[in-house]
């Protein structure tokens, strides 16, 4: 058992099918996972850099910038994972039961995933938590990444929200930070000044290539998203669990709020980035609860 009265901040790295049995019941205010989304492939991402190869005829690279000057690009890093699963809902399953066992009588659960499975993952909540304790389902829109030319391009994401015990659920209304208004001229300027509560549809952009949240990590969501997730659903001092951590952003944006958290993930790579990441505190663990070797 992983006593979270003792301990700082953890990830552990493991399976969490088995890591989160070993955790204490009703221990955490908010669960967010962002489990694999059954895309059918690899989920792979490559991190380049641009190095000039010279000028004019001679000149090498597979690139041409300006004044005729070309570059190569090089490879630094390369991440990847399967997400292919044959019973998905079978799969997530008895992590999500876990979940519910996990969450404190006001907690609340949010599950980020795309239009392949968010309809049966939805079925499947309601019979693990109960119809009357789902709470919403946010749409998550931005405008960058592929463009279809078949389909109209899919960008968004669904997240569905559900609440241990509704009407016991924290939803501290106070604490979620305004956004314009589309049409400020419509409400006038007192309004216009305050913001407007986002509703449940955030249009917020993906992680900017050049940005400093970059990981490199394939599926690394924005800090905005989670910061939205951890300000009406958690207190400072609150207990956050993410078991599909990948990037560590739900840890990185819970200790900037003064919120505690355990992050589960199996892929090695993860936990390196997770390292670079998070705060010199954090203990780092295996399957087993024993310390995990490592810089």
């Amino acid at each position: 058992m992983i006593d979270l009265a003792t301990s700082a901040d953890v990830v552990v790295h493991g399976d969490n099918a088995a890591v989160l049995a070993k955790l204490p019941d009703e221990s955490f205010q908010l669960v967010y996972i962002d489990p694999p989304f059954n895309t059918g492939g690899r989920r792979d991402r490559r991190t380049l850099r641009t190095v000039q190869d010279g000028s004019g005829e001679e000149a090498g690279g597979d690139r041409t910038g300006f004044g005729g000057r070309r570059y190569r690009s090089e490879e630094t890093g390369r991440m990847s994972y399967p997400d292919t699963f044959t019973d998905y809902a079978g799969f997530l399953a008895p992590r999500l039961e876990e979940a519910r066992r996990l969450l404190t009588e006001s907690g609340t659960l949010y599950v980020h995933l795309d239009q392949r499975e968010s309809h049966y993952c939805k079925v499947l909540l309601d019979q693990i938590f109960g119809r009357d304790c789902f709470l919403n389902e946010i749409i998550w829109a931005y405008d960058f990444g592929g463009r279809g030319k078949t389909r109209w391009p899919a960008k968004h994401d669904t997240i569905l929200v559900y609440v241990k015990r509704r009407g016991a659920h924290l939803f501290d209304q106070d604490q979620i930070e305004r956004v314009p208004y589309l049409a400020p001229g419509l409400v006038g300027p007192e309004k216009a000044l305050r913001g407007k509560l986002p509703t449940d549809v955030w249009w917020h952009t993906i992680v900017p290539t050049g940005g400093k949240e970059k990981t490199g990590y394939p599926t690394q969501k924005p800090e905005g998203v989670l910061r939205r997730v951890l300000q009406p659903s958690s207190r400072p001092g609150d207990w956050v669990l993410d078991f599909f951590a990948g990037s560590g952003t739900t840890g990185a944006v819970a200790a900037a709020m003064g919120r505690r958290f355990v992050l589960v993930d199996e892929n090695p790579e993860a936990v390196e980035v997770m390292r670079a990441r998070l705060p010199a505190g954090t203990t780092y663990l295996d399957a087993e609860g024993g310390p995990l070797p490592g810089a």
